[in-house]
């Protein structure tokens, strides 16, 4: 006879948690810019985040929420040092699996079994090396990242109406939203019907067959919709992470949220990232949740200079530079190569050859918009004579505004452009 053994059921405190509510949770880390390192340790750019460390913020994101049951809480508090074999282990081990499961992140798996040191010391087991376990965030992380901040930044705004950038000049196009005029030769036939057979009826009378003219046809104007080419430049110095708050990972987030609202509702449009500190470096838009801030000058026309090359391949009628920074120009690379620095700040040989390159950005048509994350009285100043030069604008605002002001700028494009 063949027998069933009920047992009990337990249901999984954490059914209730999507992945893309565990992303949102581990958002602060995944994104993390160096912050909570050693102010005078050792910076690697490019350190590789480990699964122990994931499940470590794990931990750590749902107790401070408040997510953990009072029992496996109690548990925790009582046990930690058995941690490794208990249930709530495994449950939060189930979390990161289903974050790989549903392509969030990629886990670089350890070679099986035992593995003798190089320098012939003692086995490392599977359990002693499970610390080592890299991961990797996919692009559909990144791009849920970017949707989320750019939703909580557009909630912020109040009420934001998309669409391409709108210039002031009038031309004829598929959308209508001007005035009508007489048709002329190269203009889109965008008829406005009424006008046109208006012009007819007044000129012949009604009368049928009613006879068309050339003169009566009529077109709707349109707003001039024009494409952007767009390189962000982000100071990646040690400043952006000292004096007790962290400058870096809002700039970062607000990247990310850039990167969707151009994909996603301005698809004409380009963006590139450039890292300025000691040299200048474009950073693949895919590789911003990992760039971190190291212990660098600020070479802003090493900067300018690259966005410039980036923009010259770019065939769009608006190109710019966002620059967002929070230090005085304190570097700069001379001709044979070598980097001069002046950790001072407003040194008068960086701060000349920076003005020049933003003079050279204006002969060139390209627009720089500063966002500034400090206010004293020396780099207000070198941001007035910036914004002087180039006829862009200048933000002074904080890591709580930065994204407002940047995504604002950018959709309602308040700018002066000249065709």
């Amino acid at each position: 006879m063949k027998y069933v053994k009920y047992s009990k059921y337990v249901a999984d405190p954490f059914d209730g948690l999507s992945a893309e509510d565990l992303l949102q949770l581990l958002g602060d880390y995944l994104l993390e810019s160096g912050f909570n390192q050693d102010a005078y340790g050792f910076y690697e750019m490019d350190r590789a985040q480990t699964m122990e460390e994931l499940h470590q913020e794990l931990l750590k994101a749902l107790r401070d929420q408040g997510l953990i049951p009072k029992e496996l809480l109690d548990q925790l508090l009582r046990r930690a040092e058995n941690y490794q074999n208990s249930s709530l282990r495994e449950l939060i081990d189930k979390l990161l699996e289903r974050l790989s499961e549903e392509g969030y992140i990629t886990i670089d798996q350890p070679p099986q079994g035992r593995k003798e040191l190089p320098e012939g010391g003692p086995a490392q087991t599977d359990e002693s090396r499970q610390g080592k376990v890299k991961f990797e965030l996919t692009d559909k992380a990144l791009d849920f990242l970017g949707f989320k901040t750019l939703k909580d930044l557009l909630a912020s705004l109040g009420k934001s109406s998309f669409g391409r950038h709108d210039t002031r000049e009038q031309a004829t196009g598929i959308e209508s939203h001007g005035a009508t005029r007489p048709y002329q030769f190269g203009d889109t036939l965008n008829l406005d019907v009424n006008a046109t057979l208006f012009s007819a009826i007044r000129r012949h009378g009604l009368s049928l067959p009613l006879e068309l003219d050339y003169r009566d046809l009529q077109v709707r104007q349109c707003e001039y919709q024009s494409s952007c080419a767009t390189v962000l430049l982000l100071d990646c110095s040690h400043s952006m992470i000292l004096y007790g708050e962290d400058r870096f990972t809002p700039a970062k987030r607000v990247a990310l949220a850039l990167t969707h609202l151009i994909r996603t509702q301005f698809p004409g449009d380009t963006l590139h990232l450039v890292l300025f500190h000691d040299a200048a470096e474009e950073v693949p838009l895919p590789e911003l949740a990992r760039v971190k801030v190291g212990p660098y000058y600020t070479n802003t026309r090493e900067g300018l200079r690259l966005a410039q090359r980036i923009l010259s391949r770019q065939r769009k009628d608006m190109r710019q530079i966002v620059m967002i920074t929070d230090g005085k120009p304190s570097a700069l690379t001379l001709a044979d190569g070598r980097i001069y620095k002046n950790a001072f700040g407003l040194d008068p040989l960086v701060v000349s050859e920076t003005l020049h390159e933003v003079a050279r950005c204006r002969r060139n048509g390209i627009l720089i918009n500063t966002f500034m994350l400090a206010s004293d009285y020396g780099l207000i100043s070198f941001v007035q004579k910036v914004t002087e030069i180039c006829q862009g604008k200048a933000y002074f605002t904080t890591p709580y505004t930065l994204g407002q002001y940047l995504l604002m700028d950018y959709m309602q494009k308040k700018i002066k452009h000249i065709h």
